[in-house]
């Protein structure tokens, strides 16, 4: 087994099951409701998923804390006093700072460890986009690649990472300054549905409209139709806000349409919930363009 180890942080909303399998050490970033502050831990062991949408429903407001270099020098330090190299796959800069934090680190932590490698890649990614993609760097080191291997494998592939998703709720995107206060207004009246998509640079990017729920998951199917790559071989994620009955729905759909035999489904967490908020869809998987 190659001697590194691969760190990132819980934006990639992965469980811990999949931790466990890929052998990732996951960072729980943090955010704020209600008067507390919370750590975005996998297994939800300070704050359910359900309860933290119920409190979102319930009409409080969810801010998230950025990660600083200690943070990330942190979850590092014992591996590599462990005699490890590290490899950190961060979520996107063009949504966080959380990058620019792990990269600050690594810079303290290799005038430290002069001996050790410390790699940082951005991944462009967010949700279980970035999840999907640390579960197939995590499965090329597995295979035996090593550090540099591995690295080049990520920067491959990053790009090829599709993320499509709707939102229930246009307040949320409206908060986070994605569309207008008007545009929300008279799109909630008229159940018209945002469709959009992470781009290159890894910022969230509007794509086109519909109008009602059904349209706009159907969409997110479309989507995938267009760019995969040999989808029935390939593992597809699903994440949702609270909102199982249409991640199932789009997985049904997939699986009539496409054929595609692995997809598999998890809840968004906190962090990224406070901005996409409840009844968020989100499919991620590998084609040939974003």
């Amino acid at each position: 087994m190659a001697d590194f180890k691969i760190l990132t942080d819980s934006c990639g909303d992965l469980s811990p099951a999949l931790i466990t399998q890929l052998e990732l050490d996951v960072f729980p970033m943090f955010f704020h409701l209600g008067g507390k502050d919370y750590q975005n831990y996998p297994d939800d062991r300070e704050l359910s998923n359900r309860v933290f949408y119920d409190t979102l429903r319930d009409g409080q407001v969810a801010t998230t804390v950025a990660v600083n270099p200690a943070q990330w020098s942190d979850l590092a330090r014992p591996h590599l006093e462990a005699g490890k190299d590290i490899l950190i796959l961060a979520f996107s800069s063009g949504l966080s700072t959380t990058y620019q934090s792990a990269c600050l680190a690594a810079e303290e932590l290799r005038e430290a460890f002069p001996d050790r490698s410390i790699e940082v890649v951005d991944s462009l990614c967010a949700s279980m986009g970035e999840g999907l993609f640390c579960y197939h760097v995590a499965r090329k080191r597995q295979s035996g690649a090593t550090l540099e291997e591995t690295k080049e494998y990520a920067l491959s592939i990053r790009l090829q990472l599709c993320h499509w998703f709707t939102v229930d709720d246009l307040y949320f995107l409206k908060r986070g300054g994605r569309v207008s206060s008007t545009a929300a207004l008279v799109g909630t009246m008229l159940q018209i549905k945002p469709v959009l998509h992470v781009d290159d640079e890894g910022h969230l990017i509007p794509v086109t409209k519909v109008r009602g729920r059904k349209a706009a998951l159907n969409q997110l199917v479309k989507e995938m139709e267009a760019t995969a790559t040999d989808p029935e071989n390939q593992t597809v994620f699903i994440s949702h806000g609270d909102c199982i009955e249409d991640a199932q729905y789009v997985k049904k759909l997939i699986q009539e349409k496409l054929g595609t035999r692995n997809i598999i489904l998890n809840p968004i967490g906190p962090v990224i919930g406070a901005h996409s908020g409840p009844g968020t869809v989100a499919l991620f998987f590998l084609g040939s363009k974003r």
